[in-house]
């Protein structure tokens, strides 16, 4: 069997790169929320964006625990299931680019 264990600093890397996406898709969906509502749209048109906001947000706040998961299974040899936070991730941007549509429309 193949050690799945490598020395290197992957994991970490995956971590700062989670913790960027979910920053950016947390920061983003304020910004635009805010931009929207500025902008005259009905308030309505904002709860995309507030969508993507509290997913970045969830995202963010399962770093941690999603790292700890994951160096468990890396030295325990078990497959990696990440399923929750991908959907979140996509659930977040599906959501960002529903709000952009729906600003652009109504604008």
């Amino acid at each position: 069997m193949t050690e799945l264990w490598d020395e290197g600093l992957q994991s970490e890397r995956t971590r700062l790169a989670w913790v960027r996406s979910a920053t950016m898709l947390a920061a983003s969906g304020l910004g635009a929320g805010g931009i929207a509502l500025r902008a005259g749209v009905h308030p309505l048109a904002a709860v995309p964006f507030a969508l993507a906001a509290l997913c970045g947000a969830l995202l963010l706040a399962r770093t941690g625990v999603r790292y700890h998961r994951v160096q468990d299974a890396l030295h325990e040899g078990r497959p990696l299931d990440e399923r929750a936070d991908a959907i979140l991730a996509w659930l977040g941007t599906l959501a960002a680019v529903t709000g952009s549509l729906v600003f652009v429309v109504l604008r």
